[in-house]
């Protein structure tokens, strides 16, 4: 059998859309001699359409795509197209509401062949951590009573699965015990650094321990705050995989399947960890932009790591033409960072403006001077240079309909190293998921790469002098961000013990750090919470990120 792997980037609620693009999949495979094709876990609405899921009118639109995509591809003989949607019946007993007679919801899968639908099948593992919240919206097709479901394609019996029916037994099992030979996994498995190697990894498991080939169809693409990295793949039965898609980029893998479970196909590399972090960003932002109709970008330039990262990544996602830098120095701001700001905007020829906020700096302490009387300047002072820069690029923002990108990373999201309407002004939060040592790290890879400046010369884009010095927010004299964190080595290291792997104060203590310093930093993020509530959203790319996996009250007592 001759499958294909559709490897899109849907677009949640733009059903036409995405019915399109799996019809141009389906096509294209069909012309290749595919039989069957394979598109992701929900393709039809786009992943995840979260409350749309509620609404009446939605669900009738997406059955109608769904026959209206069946109807469109009837002349492809002896096509078995499997495409992801949510699909709803009138049931009895729902298990959760426990009527009589309702609407029963499910993540499912439809086969679609001669013009109809053959089959559907329903998800019947519903995650619920993370960034999952499945168990809201549907029903697992276990709970209602729906088994599993066995095509018939060029000979072979193949069983579907979706996303995270694969990760655990019984479905797989159930597939197989129905008479499948190959199993068939539709999935939108949000990304992280490393994923791919354990979502290989336990595919391979599932493999081996049913003796079927695997065939694994990834959604790609950005959706808000979370990535999708494509990289779809397929095992044979030994658990090998034979066969991969290119990471973060629409594709289609053909692959060829036997009776005997082998597999033969493309083999793409996955790329090291820097670089899928590299392209997770880019596509975050490009997708964000683009999904949602920005013209452009505008970034706040400082002359510091964390802008001058923010800035490479915007212009390798939407290009130099439509990103806007603006230089905002202040009186403390040192002449290295105009400079350097300068030579960066330079390297890669984008718009570039210098605004200085001193005049409006000393209108605002000479206003608030008769109430400020007797008291030293203090943070104060220090917020309201960062909250100037805010209002300026917001009314940029206004005026051009570019959105602001703020620049502020993970450790600073953290401990509240950031100012609320200042520098968390903004539409989007590029390396808000991007801890400060690996800010370094990605800035450093950036620049070992062969990159093409303005001036038509290869090399680094990012000044070195910006990587080196050491980091400020040069809002006072002679500033450095270790006045008021600790080493970006330690303070990184404890935020993943502590906020990405849930340890404890006594448990990080006892792992060799200083209970003093583990203590200040676990208080910084209890008391920043009502900070990252009001900050805009940004892209996932650890498995832990400040967002939809991270509910913790404002309002909290508790202390461990």
């Amino acid at each position: 059998m001759k499958a294909a792997l559709a490897q899109i980037n849907a677009t949640v609620g733009d059903l036409a859309g995405n019915a399109r693009k799996i019809a141009a999949s389906a096509r294209a495979a069909h012309a290749q001699g595919a039989r069957l094709v394979v598109a992701p876990e929900l393709s039809l609405t786009g992943y995840p359409p979260e409350d749309l899921l509620l609404r009446p009118g939605f669900m009738q639109a997406a059955d109608g795509a769904l026959q209206g995509l069946a109807a469109e591809l009837a002349d492809l003989e002896g096509l078995h197209l499997v495409v992801g949607h949510p699909h709803q019946f009138a049931g009895q007993g729902d298990v959760r509401s426990k009527s009589l007679s309702v609407l029963q919801r499910f993540n499912a899968a439809s086969v679609l062949a001669g013009g109809r639908i053959a089959g559907t099948y329903c998800k019947r593992e519903l995650p619920n951590y993370q960034v999952f919240d499945e168990r809201r919206y549907f029903v697992s097709g276990r709970d209602a009573g729906l088994g599993p479901l066995v095509v018939q394609v060029q000979g072979l019996r193949v069983g579907l699965l979706i996303c995270e029916d694969a990760w655990f037994d019984e479905p797989a099992v159930a597939a197989v015990q129905a008479g499948a030979q190959v199993l068939c996994v539709l999935n939108a498995s949000p990304f992280h650094l490393d994923k791919a190697g354990d979502r290989e990894a336990r595919m391979a498991e599932r493999a081996r321990h049913t003796g079927c080939a695997l065939l694994y169809a990834h959604l790609v693409g950005g959706q808000d705050e979370v990535v999708f990295d494509g990289a779809s793949f397929a095992c044979d039965a030994r658990g090998q995989v034979r066969a991969r898609a290119a990471a973060f980029e629409e594709g289609l893998l053909l692959v060829d399947v036997s009776a005997e479970g082998n597999v033969t196909g493309p083999l793409a590399e996955v790329p090291a960890l820097e670089a899928q972090a590299w392209q997770a960003l880019v596509l975050g932002v490009r997708d964000y932009l683009g999904k949602n109709g920005f013209p452009g970008a505008l970034i706040g330039l400082s002359g510091g790591i964390d802008s001058a990262l923010v800035l490479a990544i915007a212009v390798d996602a939407i290009g130099a033409d439509k990103v806007h830098a603006v230089m905002m120095p202040s009186p403390y701001t040192a002449e290295i960072s105009w400079i350097d700001a300068r030579d960066m905007a330079a390297r890669l020829g984008v718009q570039y403006d210098e605004i200085g906020v001193g005049p409006m700096f000393d209108a605002f302490r000479t206003s608030l001077s008769p109430l400020f009387d007797g008291r030293a300047e203090d943070t104060t002072e220090e917020n309201l240079q960062a909250r100037i820069r805010g209002t300026l690029l917001m009314a940029l923002s206004n005026k051009f309909g570019r959105i602001v990108l703020t620049t502020g990373n993970k450790s600073e999201m953290a401990t509240g190293y950031c100012t609320l309407y200042g520098d968390m002004a903004g539409g989007f939060a590029v390396i808000k998921d991007v801890a400060k040592t690996l800010v370094y790290r990605l800035a450093e890879w950036k620049n070992r790469q062969p990159s093409r400046r303005a001036d038509g010369t290869f090399g680094p884009v990012i000044p070195q002098r910006i990587i080196t010095r050491p980091p400020s927010a040069e809002l006072r004299p002679d500033q450095t961000d270790q006045d008021s964190l600790p080493p970006y080595e330690v303070l990184d290291a404890i935020l993943a013990r502590y906020m990405e792997e849930d340890q404890g104060i006594d448990e990080i203590v006892a792992a060799g750090f200083d209970r003093a310093v583990v203590e200040r930093v676990a208080r910084l993020i209890k008391i920043n919470e009502y900070k990252r509530r009001q900050a805009p959203v940004g892209i996932r790319i650890t498995h832990r990120a400040f967002g939809r996996d991270w509910r913790y009250p404002i309002t909290s007592k508790f202390r461990a």
